[in-house]
């Protein structure tokens, strides 16, 4: 527990054979997480095998296994449907593939004890350190590109939307339909726009880009689809403001 919470790691992993154990030892090193989820959407490699042998003594470690592949954004609702089940007051998102420090934790989770922020991401654009970490030039191009499109449609003053490394108080995830989001990686736009739709603050906090062959990086091609997948959502979540369209991601209260 920190200062009466209790702390819930999810990590959404997919074939991160080579990395789950040393994000796993990391946060277990932090001394802040009560439980570590570990949600596997039907790797290729032996992540489940791994992971299931990981164990501590301070941190109790549940691994669930998608028995298909089902998707990036399937994948975070097992992960935030599970968390929320132990009863998790804070949850924190971290991939697996150890391209964002665990070492980020305490700082993130005291924004939300405190009652600063319901929401804070770890930005890699903050400090303008992405491209010396490795962030490839066409990614950290496609990134500024999209974060300058979403913070003029959606009227939000954000560094990043598309950082994988996340803290959500638990009101704060029963708050927002995230259940209704995509199932692909626009999941991860779609809970941000979601988050401001429900006039919920956002905090940000620098965090160091590390970019290394085992890192999970999105294809070119795919990062395209997922660019489109943003200007969608922006656009939607506007012309649901001006009470052009209904839509179910941005209910109206």
């Amino acid at each position: 527990m920190y200062k009466d919470k209790k702390i819930i790691v999810v990590m959404p992993a997919y074939n991160a054979a080579k990395t789950i154990v040393k994000t796993y030892r990391e946060v277990i090193n932090q001394n802040i997480a009560d439980v570590i989820i570990i949600v596997d959407d039907a790797s290729q490699d032996k992540t489940v095998s791994i992971a299931r042998k990981l164990s501590s003594d301070k941190v109790k470690t549940i691994v669930h296994a998608h028995k298909k592949n089902l998707g990036y954004g399937w994948n975070q609702k097992s992960c935030y449907k599970l968390a929320l089940n132990e009863f998790a007051d804070i949850v924190v998102l971290l991939h697996p593939d150890y391209q964002y420090t665990p070492q980020l934790l305490h700082a993130m989770i005291g924004m939300i004890v405190s009652g600063i922020y319901p929401c804070v991401l770890a930005s890699r654009v903050l400090g303008g350190g992405a491209l010396e970490g490795g962030m490839p030039v066409w990614k950290y191009f496609i990134n500024r590109c999209l974060t300058k499109m979403e913070n003029f449609i959606l009227g939000a003053h954000l560094s990043e939307y598309h950082t994988g490394y996340r803290a959500f108080s638990k009101e704060l995830l029963e708050d927002i339909p995230f259940e209704r989001n995509s199932n692909g990686f626009i999941f991860d736009n779609e809970i941000l726009a979601q988050i401001l739709w429900t006039n919920h603050s956002i905090g940000e906090i620098s965090c160091p880009t590390n970019y290394f062959p085992e890192a999970s990086v999105i294809s070119f091609w795919n990062g395209v689809k997922y660019g489109f997948g943003c200007f969608r959502v922006a656009l939607t979540y506007r012309l649901a403001k001006m009470r052009l369209i209904k839509s179910r991601l941005f209910p109206m209260r």
